[in-house]
């Protein structure tokens, strides 16, 4: 496998992993036609979890073992954060069961502009990771089939088929975007939990290493740790933005976005202490692939690599399936309400069709000019730049449910309730900041950039709109 591809499957897994549909003004949109089917909860949970664990999973252990084990503190402390956004999430979404999601609710608590920052921001985050999966995933496929990581034009070519691959289930219909989900998620979570749950009985803790790493103070392992387990928990979102695409959206919005999000967690977790219990700290802190030395650690031999990559393909492909649905989703919600131009709003067998080959086709651009420029730092820059446009929609949601709390624009509840769902949208707030913190001083700054680029495309179409209305 080339430096450059290797060099992919490091960081842009880590940082584009996370990893992750519209309109308000409308009820719920239900699919119609033999190839349109509504989610029900267990593959809207599928959706969140699937969306959330991309290919990150399989590098995060190595990349938090120079901190020590304070690092599982961090861990605690996002997922924490992310089920406090979640629930949020679940709130938002009884109150406004349509598909947007975050846009629906920037939309309806701030106004035209604030919504449409949260769709352009969103898009934005969901075609530029898609293409960072892409080029990860080539990494792992180059060590199920050698030859593709051989030739450039190979690695280019397996790295739009992986693309092209789920943007063909997703034009098929709902239908299928909901059993390729179900299976990747399956396929992915067997040898997942075979080390998160298995290697707890082959668990040493003579391995572990120490509790805090030379050179680092307590608040700075933590801190610095948790820049890059931030963004593992990007796609708690998914059922929100499908909302429309989601049987009985009120009742189970919310459960599949806390059990996705929970279960997420939970695998994370588990994940990652057998991993630190699995293989020798010092020896963890250069691994290329911990899971794949943690299987060898547990049976021998060195199957293990070819079972971690295989897994790995298997979730990216996954991930890449449901984001492909939702940065079609909330560009179509936008499309619907005059934010998007209307080619967005075109719609068939349940699915925004030309929001998803606007995607397929703006990922495969960049995926080429990755492979061709001959500069991997070029698209490093432009993913961390998604670390920061992916923010702009939680910290939006968060502060449109405080909005509505605080105006009495909520259903009559109780005072505890009332109480409860405040403070989660603090904490939800706050998670979002810490998101923007951890994405770094050059990602805020061209995330910015990337995002003011949009004002221009909203002052005309708000112009357009204006002309019609008038």
């Amino acid at each position: 496998m080339s430096t450059t591809v290797r060099e992919a499957a490091q960081t842009t897994v880590r940082q584009a992993d996370q990893t992750p549909v519209p309109p308000p003004g409308a009820g719920p949109q239900g699919s119609t036609g033999p190839h349109a089917r509504r989610f029900g909860l267990p593959i809207a949970t599928c959706l969140v979890m699937g969306n959330i664990i991309g290919g990150g999973i399989f590098m995060l252990p190595a990349s938090v073992a120079p901190f020590g084990t304070i690092s599982l503190v961090a861990f605690g402390v996002l997922s924490a954060g992310a089920i406090a956004l979640a629930l949020v999430f679940g709130r938002l979404a009884e109150r406004h069961p349509r598909t947007g999601g975050p846009y629906v609710y920037a939309r309806e608590a701030f106004g035209d502009f604030a919504g449409f920052l949260a769709a352009w921001s969103y898009w934005i985050t969901a075609w530029v990771s898609n293409a960072a999966l892409a080029v990860a995933a080539v990494g792992y496929l180059s060590v199920l089939f050698p030859a593709v990581g051989e030739h450039k034009l190979a690695m280019c070519l397996s790295a739009l088929a992986v693309q092209w691959l789920p943007a063909a289930a997703n034009l098929a219909g709902t239908r299928y975007v909901g059993a390729v989900q179900v299976v990747a998620t399956v396929l992915k979570f067997a040898p997942l939990l075979l080390v998160a749950v298995g290697g707890l009985f082959f668990f040493d803790p003579g391995n572990l290493g120490p509790f805090l790493a030379d050179g680092h103070t307590a608040t700075g392992a933590i801190s610095a740790s948790a820049a890059i387990l931030l963004f593992s928990y990007l796609g708690v979102e998914s059922a929100a933005v499908s909302a429309g695409e989601v049987r009985d959206p009120r009742r189970n919005v919310g459960r599949a976005t806390v059990l996705g999000t929970a279960g997420a967690a939970l695998v994370y977790l588990l994940g990652t202490v057998s991993v630190f219990g699995l293989v020798p700290h010092d020896r963890l802190t250069g691994s290329t692939a911990p899971f794949t030395d943690a299987v060898n650690a547990m049976f021998g031999g060195t199957w293990g690599g070819t079972l971690v990559a295989g897994a790995a393909v298997v979730s990216m492909v996954g991930a890449l399936n449901g984001w492909t649905l939702l940065s079609a989703q909330t560009p179509y919600a936008a499309a619907r309400d005059g934010l998007f131009p209307k080619v967005f709003e075109t719609r068939r067998r349940g699915v925004p069709v030309a929001g998803v080959i606007a995607t397929v086709l703006l990922a495969s651009a960049l995926t080429v000019y990755n492979f061709t420029a001959g500069s991997q730092r070029v698209f490093e820059v432009l993913v961390l730049v998604t670390t920061f446009t992916a923010t702009v929609p939680y910290l939006l949601s968060a502060a449109a449910q405080i909005h509505f709390l605080a105006a009495g624009q909520t259903d009559r509840v109780d005072r505890g309730r009332l109480v409860r769902d405040g403070v989660l949208a603090v904490l939800a707030l706050g998670f979002s900041m810490w998101l923007v913190a951890g994405s770094g001083y050059v990602a805020v700054y061209q995330g910015v950039l990337f995002l003011f680029a949009g004002v221009p495309v909203y002052a005309v179409l708000a112009a357009r709109r204006k002309r019609t209305a008038a």
